[in-house]
C-alpha cells in the first residue's frame, strides 16, 4: 500500500481583470459521489499512463505488472516485490509477507468522507481554516511524514523486524512482519531517485504560475527589508546555510572547536580544483574523515535503535 498525501485549497482563486487581482472564491466540502467519480478518473488516468509506459498489462480482469524483475535494474524487482506485497529476496521470495491479526476483523463499512476504486482510495475528511496554525501545521506534518515510522519498529525473539500499525486493517492485521534482509529491501524501495522532487506544488502555488508571486506570501524578512526596517526578531530571518548545516546534520561551523568562540565565515570554496589544492597545501588528503564527525562503526548487535 503507498499512500500519498496532498494539502489544497477549499476554494478557488478567480481572476478579476478589471482590479488586476486575484479573489478566493470558497467551496464546499465535496460529496461522496464526487469523491467517488474523482478517485474512479484517477484509477483510469494512472492505469493508462502506466500502459503506455509499458509499465503494466491488462486482461479483461486484472492488471499485472509487464517488466521482468529479473532483466532490468536490480530496483525494479524491489519494487515490483513492494507493490505486490510479496517478499523480495531469501528463501520464501515470492511469498506473501507474513502478518498478525491479533483483533477481530470488521465489516466491510463505508465511509463518507472515503472512495475506492480498482485498489485506490480517496479521502478527504480532514481540513483546516487559515487562523488554525496548530491544525494546519499537523496537516503539513502529516502530508510530509516519512514512510516508516522507528517508534513503530520493534526485534522478534527470532530477529525478526515486526512493524506495527497505526491504524489496524479491517481484517484484523496489527502487524507486519519481516526478515531481515527483507526489511532492507523495503526500505530500497523506499529511496527515490537522484534528483527526483520529493514535494511538488501545482496550479497557482506551481514554481512557473505568473500568479504564484501573487498568492505565496512573502517572509516577513523580506516585506520589512523593502520597508527599510529591521526584523525584530531572528524567527523572521531566513535561517542562512551555516544555521540549516547546524540544523539538520547538527554540525556548528561557526563555533571554534578548541576555545568555543565565535567564529565567521570569509569564503565558501566549492571548487573542487581549488578544494584539493588547498588540502594539498595543508598536507591533508581530501578523501580524509573528518576526526570531528567520524563515520559510524558496524552495529554489534541486531538490536533496533
Amino acid at each position: 500500500m503507498t499512500k500519498t498525501g496532498l494539502a489544497v485549497l477549499d476554494g478557488v482563486y478567480c481572476r478579476d481583470v478589471a482590479q488586476d487581482r486575484l479573489q478566493f472564491v470558497p467551496v464546499p466540502a465535496p460529496s461522496t459521489a464526487e469523491l467517488k467519480r474523482l478517485v474512479q478518473r484517477m484509477a483510469e488516468r494512472i492505469g493508462r499512463s502506466l500502459e503506455r509506459s509499458g509499465l503494466i498489462t491488462r486482461d479483461i480482469e486484472n492488471a499485472y505488472l509487464a517488466f521482468d524483475p529479473g532483466e532490468e535494474a536490480p530496483i525494479n524487482a524491489l519494487l515490483g516485490h513492494s507493490i505486490t506485497y510479496r517478499i523480495a529476496t531469501g528463501p520464501r521470495e515470492g511469498q506473501k509477507v507474513f502478518t498478525l491479526q491479533t483483533l477481530p476483523a470488521e465489516p466491510e463499512a463505508s465511509r463518507r468522507e472515503a472512495a475506492e476504486s480498482s485498489g485506490f482510495s480517496l479521502h478527504a475528511g480532514i481540513a483546516a481554516q487559515g487562523s488554525q496554525r496548530d491544525t494546519l501545521e499537523r496537516l503539513a506534518r502529516y502530508v510530509s511524514r516519512p514512510p516508516v515510522a522507528t517508534e513503530r519498529l520493534s526485534l522478534t525473539a527470532s530477529t525478526h523486524v515486526r512493524y506495527r500499525l497505526k491504524t489496524p486493517y479491517r481484517d484484523g492485521t496489527t502487524h507486519v512482519i519481516f526478515e531481515p534482509e527483507d526489511f532492507i529491501a523495503r526500505l530500497a524501495a523506499l529511496v527515490p531517485r537522484p534528483r527526483a522532487h520529493l514535494t511538488r506544488y501545482h496550479g497557482v502555488f506551481a514554481p512557473a504560475s505568473p500568479d504564484r508571486a501573487r498568492i505565496v506570501p512573502r517572509s516577513r524578512a523580506a516585506a520589512a527589508t523593502e520597508r527599510g526596517e529591521v526584523p525584530a526578531t531572528d524567527r523572521q530571518r531566513a535561517m542562512s546555510w551555516a544555521q540549516r548545516l547546524k540544523r539538520v546534520f547538527a554540525i556548528d561551523i561557526e563555533t571554534c572547536r578548541q576555545c568555543g568562540g565565535r567564529l565567521r565565515v570569509i569564503a565558501s570554496i566549492e571548487a573542487p580544483a581549488v578544494i584539493d589544492r588547498i588540502l594539498e597545501h595543508l598536507g591533508r588528503d581530501a578523501e580524509a574523515v573528518d576526526p570531528a564527525h567520524p563515520s559510524r562503526a558496524p552495529p554489534r548487535s541486531n538490536r533496533l535503535i
